[in-house]
């Protein structure tokens, strides 16, 4: 990949984090630190490694992607608004009642959602039965899940992961949110799950380890999975948390923001400097 093809993603990616402020201006609440932490991940699915199409989003031979960490939904509105799966407008009725993009992805609300997800714990479970039902189709489709990992501690992630390595399904693709905080306090303290990557390779996952804001690294990973890959892959994706958010990076009162006008002002003032870097980048 160009670095011209690099900075179009990261400028990708600094759009959709201001997309995602603009449903915090209109709600002043939400999940922006796992949704910034993640952003960067959720952008080079939608726009560089899934096999998607806007105008098609029920076509049957799709990559699915499934956020397990549904409360991180604010990541995934934007990158779908972005990529033009919905007007952007609807990004302005974020925590309004019966809005299309409610506070947990609602797959009957809103085209290219897979799943409801919410209850922290199951997103790989209905992933893994995706993957199953792909490779019976046999058109290659891959199923794509974004864990938080915080909700390693709910066991039935760990009863999918061995089911997933047993029946060696290849087209599962697994990136865990690994930035070191939940809602309660740090992760290694809630609940310890280190080395993420260990317990996934004891159940006999290929395994890979990242730093999950670098957009290189993320390309890299993703073009490393062969096409024919026979066993599933879990990438443990070191991340900050509100990453993106000067004053709220590695700080778990963001984990759940309740905005005021003056650090609002000050966000998409930063965010849109960065975005208009980025525009210089690919544009010379």
């Amino acid at each position: 990949m160009t670095e011209k093809e690099l900075s179009r993603l990261k400028l990708q990616a600094a759009n959709c984090r201001v997309s995602v402020l603009r449903m915090l201006r209109a709600s002043h609440h939400g999940h922006i630190g796992g949704a910034f932490s993640a952003m960067d991940i959720v952008t080079a699915l939608y726009f560089y490694k899934m096999r998607i199409d806007p105008a098609r989003p029920d076509r049957e031979d799709r990559d699915r992607f499934i956020l397990s960490a549904g409360h991180k939904c604010l990541c995934q509105y934007s990158a779908l608004a972005e990529r033009g799966y919905f007007p952007k407008e609807i990004l302005d009725t974020y925590g309004a009642l019966d809005s299309r993009i409610p506070g947990h992805p609602d797959m009957h609300k809103l085209p290219g959602i897979e799943a409801n997800t919410g209850a922290l714990g199951h997103g790989l479970s209905i992933a893994l039965g995706m993957a199953l039902g792909k490779r019976l189709d046999g058109d290659g489709a891959r199923v794509y899940v974004v864990m938080g990992d915080g909700e390693l501690a709910e066991g039935s992630n760990w009863e999918a992961a061995a089911a997933a390595a047993h029946h060696r399904v290849g087209n599962l693709v697994v990136f865990v949110d690994f930035n070191g905080l939940q809602i309660s306090g740090p992760v290694q303290e809630v609940m310890d799950f280190t080395p993420i990557a260990g317990h996934f390779q004891a159940f006999g996952w290929n395994t890979m380890e990242i730093d999950g804001n670098s957009m290189e690294e993320i390309v890299a990973a993703l073009d490393s999975i062969p096409a024919d890959a026979d066993r599933p892959t879990a990438i443990v994706a070191h991340t900050v948390k509100a990453k993106g958010l000067s004053f709220g990076e590695g700080d778990v009162a963001y984990h759940f923001w309740n905005t005021t006008d003056e650090l609002m002002d000050r966000a998409e003032r930063e965010l849109q400097a960065l975005a208009e870097a980025y525009r210089k980048a690919v544009e010379a």
